[in-house]
């Protein structure tokens, strides 16, 4: 490496032995040499935070991949409190944006190495004019493609449910704080009863978005044995979280039909994801709290309404015992009045009776005496009607009896008892009797057609 001296005793065929110390102290003095000044650096912030006893100001600076959006560098910075006293609120002002995290940034720094913390870069100088980074114009772009899209709030909307024990996990079976969360709900004062299924899932580095979308997807498939999906991971720096703010995920859990709460970085960070999640906690174990505090919610209210039943019951209670009291005064009361009414009644009935019987008896009587006469009218119109059919029968049969054919003039013919209709009937020499009105002659037939 150019610019490096390393003593000649530790080169050559032989093995030369350095402890650790020796060796840091060897790279400090070769980075001293190669840095004996200060240099301007572009990077992103990432991972700022400032500790509130000393002022001093500790962050990361990262560098990307502009296409694959990988971490290709990183290193530890430092802004001592003086600097930081005046640095920070002159590059807001100038800048309008917070310092924070997600800012593309052009600093003036030291290079360091120290024997026991290792290489770090100490911020002296900052350019206002290097707006914002990469990643925030990202998060930017991002949170305004879902606004536009409709689908920012979507997850916000949905009712959350008002028991959430059946609880869908996305994170990695090995974080720590998917522990804290299990041992925080099956610890709850209460003792409600919690159903968490875990669905494992990468939580940092690049295949994040890919794992925790797959998990989604198979929860879907089962959505009905769900009420809630929660999205954890254990603390890390700000720069881990960077998987958390893809439009793909912040895409999906923002239209997923069930309420998605998320607890995945520190309190100081917020991601696209927590953005559009129905619920954005700041750690697993919060989220446990939060759960646990929908179960007190419902039974706080659970309890008001069983207060609310048993008074009610009570005063209804007590309103029919007044009444039934009242009622059990007054009955003796009612009772006789009834039964003077009814007497009463029963005695103007009585009175009434036989004069109601004599015309009931009456008005059959004449009833009974119009049926009669009806009765009487109606058989001698029948009689009359038969007689009458009687005589014209009578005088008709006279009319077709053989007797007042032959007292008319005309006479029957008649072979052995039978009479004679056609002429082709008789024969020569067949004996014939013919009938008159005033007696029978006997005749021999001669000639037959």
């Amino acid at each position: 490496m150019p610019g490096l001296n390393i003593n000649p005793e530790y080169m050559g065929n032989e093995r030369r032995e350095l402890s650790l110390l020796e060796l840091n102290n060897l790279v400090r003095g070769a980075v001293s040499e190669a840095f004996p000044g200060t240099c301007w650096v572009r990077a992103e912030m990432s991972d700022v935070r400032t500790n509130a006893s000393s002022g001093h100001c500790y962050l990361e600076f990262i560098e990307k991949n502009p296409i694959t959006g990988q971490l290709v560098a990183r290193a530890r910075g430092s802004i001592w409190a003086k600097t930081f006293r005046m640095l920070k609120p002159y590059f807001e002002m100038e800048t309008g944006q917070l310092f924070a995290s997600g800012l593309k940034v052009l600093v003036k720094v030291s290079v360091e190495f120290h024997e026991l913390y290792g290489y770090s870069l100490t911020v002296l100088d900052i350019d206002p004019a290097y707006t914002l980074g990469d990643m925030l114009r990202k998060r930017m772009e991002i949170i305004r493609q879902l606004k536009e899209e409709g689908v920012f709030t979507l997850n916000k909307e949905l009712p959350f449910p008002v028991l959430p024990k059946r609880i869908a996990v996305i994170t990695s079976p090995t974080a720590a704080g998917y522990e804290d969360f299990l041992n925080q709900l099956a610890n709850n004062k209460a003792g409600y009863p919690f159903y968490p299924k875990l669905f494992p899932a990468l939580m940092q580095g690049e295949r994040t978005e890919e794992s925790v979308i797959a998990a989604l997807d198979r929860i879907y498939h089962h959505i009905d044995c769900f009420d809630v999906v929660v999205i954890i991971r254990g603390g890390g720096s700000t720069s881990d979280l960077n998987s958390f703010d893809s439009y793909l995920l912040a895409a999906n859990c923002a239209q997923f039909p069930l309420p998605v709460i998320t607890g995945i970085g520190h309190e100081r960070d917020d991601t696209i994801l927590d953005m559009v999640a129905h619920t954005r906690m700041k750690t697993p174990t919060a989220v446990a709290e939060f759960l646990i505090g929908r179960m007190d919610a419902a039974a706080e209210e659970l309890e008001d309404l069983q207060q609310e039943v048993s008074e009610l019951a009570s005063t209804i209670l007590l309103k029919q015992k007044n009444f039934l009291q009242l009622l059990g005064a007054r009955l003796p009361v009612i009772v006789t009045n009834r039964i003077e009414r009814n007497r009463s009644f029963l005695q103007m009935a009585g009175n009434k009776l036989p004069a109601s019987a004599s015309a009931m008896l009456l008005r059959r009587r004449s009833t009974l005496e119009s049926l009669q006469m009806q009765l009487q009218n109606r058989a001698a119109s029948r009689l009359a009607e038969g007689t009458r059919f009687i005589q014209l029968t009578e005088q008709f049969i006279k009319m077709a009896s053989p007797d007042y054919v032959l007292k008319r003039g005309y006479s029957l013919s008649l072979k052995d008892g039978k009479i004679i209709k056609h002429a082709t009937d008789l024969n020569p020499g067949d004996e014939l009797v013919t009938r008159f009105a005033d007696g029978d002659v006997k005749s021999i037939v001669k000639n037959a057609k």
